[in-house]
C-alpha cells in the first residue's frame, strides 16, 4: 500500500511539474493521474466507495466556488454583456449542436437538448486562469469572456433542476419549466435574503471568536447544510453547494472564505477529477478511438464557429471575436458534473457508455485549449492572422475589481484614510478582522470586507495587484500583526509602496526595516501637531514651524533617535 501511495503521488508531483511548466492547468494532471493509476493501467487503486465518497465531496466543493463567483451586485452592473452575450452564445451553439445530435445518435429529443446545452458550456476554472495568466482578464475580450462563464454558471441552476424532465421522468415539459422558473427565483431571492439576515450574523458570532479553525468549519457546515436540504427536497446536492456559496457571495466575509477554503477545495476537487479518471473505460473508449477524435474536433469546431458568429454580431473586433471563440471551445466542469450527477443519481438520459463518451471529449477539449491557445498565438505574433495591436484594457470603477489603495485595519486610523480617498474619488478597498467595524464601516457607505491582511490569498481576492495597486495602508495598531502583513504585502507586490501606523519611534523603525515607504509613529507626529498649534499661538511663523518639523523628520526622526539613545 505505502508503495503504491509513494508512485501514485509522484505521478501527481511530475505531472503538475510537467504540465504547469507547458502552462497547462492541474486539472489536467489530476485527470491524467487517475486515468493512470485506475484498474485499466497501473492499478494501484480499486475505484472504491472511498474514493466516490471523497469524488461526491469534491463535486460540492466545485460547486461551492463556482457559486461563490456569482454576487448580484457584479450581476446587475454587467447584466446586459452576460443576459445580452451569454444567453446568445449558449443558445446558438445548443441550436448547431442539436440537430447534429439528434441526427448521429439514437438518444432521444430531450436526451439530445440536455447534452447540446451541456456541451454548450466552458470550463470556468480553466479559463479564468488562462485570461489571467495571459494578463488579458481586464481587457475587453477578457470581460466578455467572464460575462459569457458568469451566465453559463447561472445557467446550472435551471439545468440542474430539469434533470428528470432530461431523462423522461417528467414529460409535462411546460408545468417543468414553470416550475423551474418559479424555483430559480424563488432560490435567488432566498439566496439574498437568507445571506443578509441570518448568515451575516451567524457568521459575525463565528467571527467574534477569531477562530481559523471555528470560521473554517462553519463555511463547511453552510455547505453540507444547504446539500443535504436540497437532497431531501428532491433536487441533486450540488445545486445545494453551489447556493450555498451564492450565500457567501452575498455576505462580507467572501474574501475570506475563498481565501479560507481554497486549499481545502482544491484537494477535494482534485479527488473528484483523480476518480473521473479512474472511472473512464479505457477499453471502451479506445475502441471507439474515432468517435472521440471526430466528437472532439467536431465540438471545438462548431463552438469556435458559433461564439465567432455571435461575438461579431454583437460588434466584437475580429482579433477579439477569435479569442474570446478559441477560449470558449471547449466543453468545462458542468458537463462533467452533469454526467457524475446523473450516474450517481440514477438517471440514464443517455446510454452510459454513450456518456463515457461525452466525458472524454469534454476531456480532451479542456486539455486541448492551451494547446491551441499556443498554437495561436504563434500565428499571430508571425502577422498570419492579425494585424499587430494591444486589447484595449477596460477600466473599471468597482472599487473591488481594480483597488488603488488597499487599506489594512478599519479602526480610527483606516477609517480617515478611507474618507481621504472618497474625497478624491481614489478607488479603494478596506479589511479588517473586526466584524463590528466592517458591518459599521459598511453602514456608513464605505467599501470594507472582512479579512485576514496577512493572508496573501485574502489580499489577492481583494484585487492587491502589482498592476493596479498603487499603495498599501497598514493602519494596524498591533506591531507584530503590522509586521507580519508588510511582509506579505511584499510576497505578493514586492514593488508596491507601504504607508505604515506606527505608534512609537521603535516601532517605526522595526516597520521600515520590514520593508514600509513610510512608517510614521503616532505619539511623535501627534505631539508635532499639538506643538505647531503652540507655535502659532506664540507667533513663530509657518515657514520656520515647517523647517524645524521637516527637520525632525528627517532621515526618520534621526535627530529625535539620537536623543533617545543619549537618555538611554
Amino acid at each position: 500500500m505505502s508503495l503504491s501511495i509513494l508512485i501514485f503521488f509522484a505521478i501527481i508531483f511530475v505531472l503538475a511539474y510537467i504540465l504547469r511548466t507547458a502552462k497547462i492547468g492541474a486539472l489536467v494532471a489530476f485527470l491524467i493521474a487517475g486515468v493512470l493509476s485506475g484498474p485499466y493501467l497501473l492499478n494501484l487503486f480499486e475505484l472504491t466507495e472511498t474514493w466516490k465518497f471523497l469524488g461526491d465531496l469534491g463535486i460540492l466543493f466545485l460547486w461551492f466556488n463556482i457559486g461563490l463567483e456569482i454576487n448580484m451586485r457584479r450581476l446587475w452592473d454587467m447584466r446586459r454583456t452576460i443576459f445580452g452575450f451569454g444567453l446568445t452564445q449558449v443558445m446558438m451553439v445548443a441550436v448547431m449542436l442539436f440537430p447534429i445530435l439528434h441526427g448521429v445518435t439514437s438518444w432521444s429529443i430531450m436526451g439530445c437538448m440536455m447534452v447540446a446545452l451541456m456541451l454548450a458550456m466552458s470550463s470556468t476554472s480553466e479559463d479564468l486562469q488562462l485570461m489571467t495568466e495571459r494578463n488579458q482578464l481586464n481587457t475587453e475580450p477578457g470581460r466578455q469572456t467572464f460575462s459569457i462563464l458568469l451566465f453559463q454558471d447561472l445557467l446550472s441552476i435551471p439545468l440542474l433542476a430539469m434533470l428528470p424532465v432530461f431523462a423522461g421522468r417528467s414529460f409535462n415539459l411546460g408545468a417543468t419549466a414553470i416550475d423551474v422558473l418559479v424555483w430559480s427565483v424563488a432560490l435567488i431571492l432566498g439566496v439574498i435574503i437568507v445571506g443578509r439576515f441570518i448568515l451575516n450574523p451567524l457568521l459575525k458570532l463565528v467571527c467574534r471568536l477569531k477562530s481559523r479553525e471555528v470560521f473554517l468549519l462553519a463555511v463547511m457546515l453552510n455547505i453540507v447544510v444547504w446539500a443535504v436540504v436540497l437532497d431531501l427536497i428532491g433536487m441533486p446536492a450540488g445545486l445545494g453547494a453551489f447556493l450555498a456559496g451564492m450565500l457567501m457571495s452575498e455576505t462580507i466575509y467572501r474574501h475570506q472564505v475563498s481565501a479560507e477554503i481554497s486549499p481545502y477545495a482544491m484537494l477535494f476537487m482534485a479527488f473528484f477529477f483523480i476518480s473521473l479518471g479512474m472511472g473512464l473505460n479505457l477499453p471502451m473508449l479506445i475502441s471507439n478511438w474515432y468517435i472521440v477524435v471526430l466528437g472532439l474536433i467536431g465540438l471545438i469546431a462548431i463552438k469556435f464557429v458559433a461564439i465567432y458568429i455571435v461575438a461579431r454580431v454583437r460588434s466584437v473586433p475580429s482579433q477579439d471575436a477569435s479569442l474570446i471563440a478559441l477560449v470558449l471551445a471547449q466543453g468545462g466542469e458542468f458537463g462533467l458534473l452533469m454526467l457524475q450527477t446523473m450516474k450517481s443519481s440514477g438517471i440514464e438520459a443517455i446510454p452510459q457508455n454513450h456518456a463515457e463518451i461525452v466525458t472524454a471529449i469534454i476531456i480532451l477539449s479542456i486539455m486541448v485549449t492551451p494547446i491551441l491557445l499556443c498554437v495561436y498565438d504563434y500565428l499571430n505574433r508571425r502577422g498570419w492572422l492579425f494585424a499587430q495591436r494591444h486589447s484595449r484594457q477596460f477600466n473599471r470603477a468597482d472599487p473591488e475589481i481594480q483597488p488603488a489603495v488597499v487599506i489594512c485595519g478599519f479602526g480610527r486610523v483606516g477609517q480617515i484614510v478611507a474618507q481621504l480617498m472618497i474625497e478624491k474619488d481614489i478607488p479603494y478597498v478596506a479589511l479588517d478582522l473586526d466584524v463590528s467595524a466592517v458591518m459599521l464601516g459598511r453602514d456608513r457607505g464605505f467599501n470594507v470586507a472582512y479579512g485576514d491582511c496577512s493572508n496573501g490569498d485574502v489580499l489577492r481576492e481583494l484585487g492587491l495587484n502589482a498592476r493596479r495597486t498603487r499603495a498599501v495602508v497598514v493602519a494596524l495598531d498591533n506591531a507584530a500583526t503590522a509586521r507580519k502583513t508588510i511582509l506579505t504585502v511584499k510576497g505578493v507586490t514586492p514593488r508596491v509602496k507601504i504607508f505604515a501606523r506606527a505608534r512609537n519611534l521603535a516601532d517605526s523603525k522595526e516597520l521600515l526595516k520590514e520593508g514600509a515607504f513610510e512608517a510614521l509613529p503616532e505619539t511623535i507626529e501627534t505631539s508635532f501637531f499639538l506643538g505647531r498649534g503652540v507655535l502659532e499661538y506664540l507667533g513663530v511663523s509657518d515657514r520656520d514651524i515647517s523647517e524645524m518639523l521637516d527637520a525632525l523628520r528627517a532621515d526618520n526622526y534621526a535627530l529625535l533617535n539620537a536623543g533617545e539613545d543619549t537618555k538611554d
